[in-house]
């Protein structure tokens, strides 16, 4: 896999209206939305207390084209970027010729109210120069627009507000997921581009809460945005064939937009003596997919079980050694059964996710993280397709060479059995703005693993 990223130096001020896409069903979001449109395309009077909120990507001093703050008090960011992927286990083939183009806007109205407008356009080739796929995959892959982090910003005393498309990140661990929650994530890829690319943003109300040493953060989301898991016959598609039974897939049946389906949750975090410690509920339509089987239709129907998580984290710096944990329990999801009795193939099973991990900043410009996990499955029935406790293991080893080229590697394994994943690459900032990455990800174990199930995907 190779990409080359450039920082855009400047952006036409006449970037257009966003629509209101989804916001549409939300009628609160829809009129601040209006608003930070209408900001985006005729501007606002620019005002003498206004200060930049984010830096720009070029060095204004450096191009005196540049200006640091557009006339309406507010200021572009983006960047460009390609990414080529050659998968060469067989059959070889292109997987990946995405070009991609983001566009952030931020400013502010008077005092207090900040706002911020991005956008996304991706194209990838790869999907028009191959047969490969089968056309589901090839329409859901070649093109999309997304909106991006898109909200209002505003405070009261203490609390902050934040109203509108926004990430909302509980959990921070490296290789997968665990406390962070909230997200809804593209999966298209399995876990393999940087989690900020992965993260789709949420439409929601967000109040925080600021006194000493402790912060309160509550949320509603009343439109949820669900995980992008892509089309049967996908590389990472993340549903295999079971029990001889054909892959055939119908839809995706995400719950209706009403306050009965919406989301919600509260977070409390303080930080005592170094020890960053927090604790958090969340219930929720699930982000992810579950897949029942109709046996009157011969497929199976990806659905959205309504389930709570109760969580908590943890992080303490000690000198050049960190430590970082994440605990999660989740109730009401259903997993995969091979009870043949169990028509629709799910059952539903209490998990326990647990994450410890310790960062090293080791001499000669080394930095390693270890982590181990367990996910627990609290009164596991017996026809589980896993274990009671599936535990693994995570290793990212990285080193600086200089101040332009960084080299690391990623190794993710099963302690339960043979099965992991391993991606190196290689990064150099070869000129201003300019970064140019080469890796490989590598697949191996059975294939229901975790990773094993890819292990024809290399790449």
């Amino acid at each position: 896999m190779a990409e080359s990223t450039r920082a855009l130096k400047r952006v036409s001020p006449a970037l257009g209206q966003i629509g209101s896409g989804r916001a549409k069903y939300i009628c609160l979001m829809l009129v601040v939305l209006a608003g930070m449109t209408q900001a985006m395309a005729g501007g606002v009077e620019a005002r003498e207390d206004y200060a930049l909120d984010a830096p720009i990507l070029a060095q204004a001093s450096e191009d005196a084209d540049v200006a640091p703050a557009a006339a309406d008090g507010g200021i572009f960011t983006g960047f460009v970027e390609a990414r080529g992927a050659y998968t060469y286990a067989s059959p070889a083939h292109w997987s990946k010729g995405l070009g991609r183009l983001e566009l952030a806007r931020e400013g502010k109205f008077g005092a207090g109210l900040k706002y911020k407008i991005s956008g996304r356009f991706d194209y990838d080739v790869a999907y028009d120069s191959s047969n490969i796929y089968p056309h589901d995959v090839r329409a859901n892959m070649r093109r999309e627009f997304q909106v991006r982090e898109t909200y209002l910003d505003a405070t009261a005393g203490d609390w902050e507000f934040r109203l509108g498309r926004q990430h909302i990140v509980w959990g921070e661990m490296v290789g997968l997921f665990f406390a962070d929650v909230v997200s809804a994530k593209d999966q298209r890829e399995f876990v393999l581009p940087e989690f900020d690319a992965i993260r789709i943003p949420q439409w929601a109300v967000r109040a925080e809460h600021f006194k000493d040493d402790f912060h309160t953060e509550l949320i509603w989301i009343p439109y949820a945005t669900y995980d992008e898991v892509g089309k049967p016959g996908a590389e990472f598609y993340p549903l295999t064939a079971t029990s001889g039974r054909p892959l055939n897939v119908r839809g995706d049946e995400q719950p209706a937009h009403s306050l009965r389906n919406s989301n919600f949750g509260v977070r409390f975090g303080t930080i005592k003596d170094g020890w960053d410690v927090a604790g958090f509920a969340y219930r929720s339509m699930d982000a992810s997919p579950v897949f029942t089987y109709d046996s009157s239709l011969s497929a199976y129907r990806p659905q959205h079980d309504r389930i709570t998580q109760v969580g908590a984290t943890l992080a303490k710096d000690f000198g050049s050694v960190v430590l970082k944990s994440e605990t999660v329990y989740t109730r009401g999801r259903r997993y995969a059964t091979t009870d043949s009795a169990v028509a629709s193939g799910l059952i539903y099973q209490n998990t326990f996710n647990f994450v410890a991990g310790l960062e090293f900043a080791l001499p000669a410009d080394i930095n390693l993280n270890v982590e181990i996990y367990d996910n627990v499955t609290l009164d596991r029935d017996p026809n589980l397709y896993f274990s009671a406790h599936e535990a693994g293991t995570g290793v990212l080893l990285r080193r600086d060479f200089g101040s332009n080229v960084e080299a690391q590697a990623m190794y993710l394994r099963s302690l339960n059995r043979d099965d992991w994943m391993l991606s190196p690459s290689v990064k150099w900032g070869f000129a201003k703005n300019w970064k140019l990455k080469f890796g490989a990800d590598i697949f191996n174990g059975p294939p229901a693993g975790a990773f094993g199930r890819f292990r024809n995907r290399d790449r």
